[in-house]
């Protein structure tokens, strides 16, 4: 505040010139396109949630200066301006329009991380998340906290179509290959292709294919013996047509940061764009991912709190002894083997002036499995395939087993302008979402590798009572189909100062789960729900400074097919719907920009996660909720070239009923949510001056509750981590040889970050109908990686 009162001076002295220089570098552009005939036109599209773009007749802010203008002779002008001049706080920050709290991480401050981030590494100083890694590879995801929900309640996009959760977002696209990344906490837009969005929505935008022929490669070595190598190869316009593309594959290779084991990632991203003189685009986007990584342990605060006391790690062993009664838990018997594919391609057609149609096709596959130990064979259990008893104490691997993961789906989406102020949309979503996978058991290799769940010499089988031999491979089929209907309205008026966005999607969903053995067991269970999903935004700009907003809307959430685990009713869990209300003020300064919002859900029948092992986690009810607090994000443009960025979220977020346990309740009622910490802050400080840059980023996130009656608690912790880098002078051919350093957990703090999965109660417990329940081991954390660093040398071409 105190600095906004310094500066009130130079803005004034700013105002006057502000109009005259914006208006001279809009005319100095308008020459240089006048110029260039043939560039492409920048397509006609409404703004939406996972994305925002200054509106209509809002000046860019000036800073230092934005625009260098040289007349060379009396028909040539060149016009200079920074990338950089709607951004704030070192790249965690930009002037937002929209009539709700986005917050956008740009290209600026991705490119001072590690090439191993992934993008919950690059969204952490976000206020409104906790967003956490498993490890410091790059090589396993993670999970995020939002305003009491987690990831698996957003709406989780690439290029606009929606990928999956948290746990594999690191699969989707190499760091280099990501642009930028929006958060929109809390709202969503209602042309999305998700439903799924109480918490908002996270959009990844990757790399624009350029004009010019040429690429980008780095080489990165950090601790954990962490090696990454990584190069793109452009195709710029091909000829004439219009037509652009790259390609980028990225090899990593690490040791496990707690206990022994090797991962190793193959990846590779391809970007294609073609543009049409008409403003038309068409893209497409397609990536793949083959990795073999360590299943991390998650400890309990037992565990936890004897690594931090005693040093005694809680990892998997280097080597495989199999006398000893926890022999399964030998690295190379806990592999996650997996292969994932990703395409979207979003098509932008150009019809009329006033009319536009816009189809997103879209397909997610992922195959593999993940195994771990299935403990010690016992007389007679399992047999072999040619009828051997398999002996007692034999050495199993239980498995799952992913025959086939996909969601397909598409979008399709027609935008009319009706007048000068309503720009209309109507539209169609359809999903498939299809999960089969078995839980097998097999037979271990003799040197304690997990064998393939598909060799038959090492499956595991059982023996009916007329002698028949059955494997040991129960499988399941879930899954849902989605239709989904949506229009929209978007009007400007009192020149463009007043934005009203009204929608309505109405959801219709068919939800299945199938669960079989080899020897004939069935069940099958499945409903038809349909929601209706209203949103309304309203913003006015009072000038070019200020702003107000409010923003509501409903969303809905089926349970993943993958976790649509049972309840002691036999029922399908119920589905979450949450009603959401927010009111914003922003200020969009020439110096500083922040933005406050204030927030309100409520929650029915919210859906929570719980980890089952085996990298697997399940979904149960726990009742009603409400959470209410708000964010505050304030950034300064650079300013002799040092960028601070600050925010903070209040969260009171507690249960409205109690959670359903068997044919009774647990006493939640009027309890702090779990998961919902009360208080967290972020801080960002960034220096670049065209050769020397880095920045310094902090986060707090206060204590939380880890078990739905409250008696497990997690203590706040801190999280930090620095970026330092120099740019060379361009020589031959390298046209921007860089070095960066990175480091993470300076102080090496030994703390958890968030749980994997929650518990119901460690102590002893009384339910609603007297009867008492035996303590348990509470909840499963993410434990912080120790202080690791990494060192990347990088270059265009």
């Amino acid at each position: 505040m105190r600095r906004a009162e310094r500066d009130a001076g130079f803005l004034s002295f700013l105002k006057g010139t502000t109009t005259l220089i914006g208006a001279a570098g809009f005319l100095c552009s308008s020459a240089f396109a006048a110029t260039h005939h043939k560039a492409a036109h920048r397509p006609h599209a409404r703004t939406t949630g996972a994305s925002s773009v200054p509106m209509k007749g809002a000046p860019s802010p000036v800073r230092g200066h934005p625009s260098d203008i040289a007349a060379r002779d009396n028909e040539a002008v060149s016009v200079h301006i920074s990338r950089h001049h709607h951004e704030a706080g070192g790249g965690v920050m930009k002037i937002e329009t929209a009539p709700h709290n986005v917050q956008t991480i740009s290209k600026t401050y991705i490119a001072m991380q590690s090439p191993t981030s992934t993008v919950l590494d690059l969204v952490k100083l976000s206020p409104a998340l906790n967003a956490v890694n498993a490890d410091s590879s790059g090589m396993q995801g993670g999970r995020i906290e939002i305003r009491s929900l987690t990831d698996l309640d957003m709406g989780l996009m690439l290029n606009g179509a929606p990928t999956t959760n948290a746990n594999y977002l690191n699969e989707t696209a190499s760091s280099e290959d990501v642009e930028s990344v929006t958060i929109t906490p809390g709202s969503s837009s209602v042309d999305l292709p998700t439903a799924n969005a109480a918490a908002g929505v996270l959009d990844e935008r990757t790399h624009t294919p350029l004009a010019k022929a040429g690429g980008m490669m780095d080489f990165s070595y950090g601790t954990n013996n962490m090696s990454r190598q990584f190069i793109r190869l452009e195709s710029g316009e091909i000829g004439h047509t219009g037509i652009r593309n790259y390609i980028s594959y990225a090899h990593t290779h690490s040791r496990s940061w707690m206990g022994a084991g090797i991962n190793e990632q193959h990846h590779v991203d391809y970007g294609l764009q073609k543009n049409w003189a008409n403003g038309s685009q068409n893209n497409f986007f397609l990536s793949w991912n083959k990795e073999d990584f360590v299943i991390d342990v998650y400890p309990t605060a037992a565990q936890f709190y004897n690594y931090k006391h005693t040093g005694d790690g809680y990892g998997r062993y280097a080597e495989y002894d199999k006398s000893r009664p926890d022999a399964g838990n030998y690295w190379r018997n806990n592999i996650d083997h997996w292969n994932q594919i990703f395409l979207s391609a979003p098509q932008h057609i150009v019809i009329t002036r006033h009319v536009n149609l816009d189809i997103t096709p879209y397909y997610n596959m992922g195959r593999g499995w993940d195994g771990s130990s299935g403990g010690k064979a016992e007389a007679g259990q399992y047999y072999r395939y040619d009828g051997t008893a398999v002996a007692a104490g034999q050495q199993l691997t239980s498995y799952y087993h992913q025959n086939n993961a996909s969601a397909v789906g598409v979008t399709a989406k027609l935008g009319i302008d009706l007048d000068k102020h309503n720009h209309f949309i109507i539209g169609y979503w359809y999903e498939n979402n299809y999960s089969v996978f078995g839980l097998p058991t097999s037979i271990t290799m003799d040197n304690g590798r997990n064998p393939s769940p598909n060799w038959q010499s090492n499956m595991a089988f059982t023996k009916a009572a007329d002698g028949r031999l059955f494997p040991a491979r129960p499988s399941i089929d879930g899954g849902y189909e989605i239709h989904s209907l949506f229009i929209g309205d978007t009007a400007k008026y009192l020149d463009n100062k007043l934005t009203v966005d009204a929608g309505f999607k109405f959801v219709m969903a068919n939800q299945w789960y199938k669960f079989s053995t080899p020897a004939g067991a069935y069940s099958h269970l499945g409903q038809n729900p349909t929601a209706p999903l209203p949103h309304l935004s309203i913003a006015y700009r009072f000038n070019q400074h200020h702003q107000i907003y409010v923003n509501g809307e409903g969303d809905f959430r089926l349970p993943d097919p993958t976790a649509m685990a049972l309840s002691a009713s036999g029922q399908l869990q119920k589905n979450q719907y949450t009603i959401k209300e927010e009111i914003g003020y922003r200020y969009n300064g020439d110096i500083v920009i922040a933005d406050l919002s204030f927030f309100n859900s409520a929650i029915t029948n919210r859906l929570q996660s719980t980890y089952l092992g085996n990298n697997q986690s399940g979904v149960i009810n726990v009742g009603n909720q409400t959470a209410r607090g708000f964010d505050l994000q304030v950034g300064t443009h650079s300013w002799h070239h040092w960028s601070p960025f600050f925010g903070f979220e209040y969260l009171d977020a507690h249960a409205d009923s109690n959670a359903p346990y068997g044919d009774t309740y647990l006493r939640t009622k009027g309890r702090r949510a779990v998961m919902a910490p009360r208080v967290s802050a972020s801080f960002n400080l960034a220096y670049d001056d065209s050769h020397f840059f880095g920045n310094f980023g902090l986060k707090y996130i206060g204590p939380q509750k880890t078990t739905l009656v409250g008696d497990e608690r997690m203590p706040g912790f801190v999280s930090d981590s620095i970026s330092v880098g120099y740019h060379f002078k361009p020589f031959s051919f390298l046209k921007s040889p860089t070095f960066r350093l990175n480091f993470a957990n300076l102080t090496s703090a030994i703390v958890r970050q968030v749980p994997k999965g929650i518990g119901t109660n460690v102590y002893p417990t009384q339910l609603m109908d007297g009867t008492t329940i035996a303590g348990g081991n509470g909840a499963t954390y993410y434990v912080m990686p120790r202080f690791n660093m990494s060192g990347t040398i990088s270059t265009d071409f």
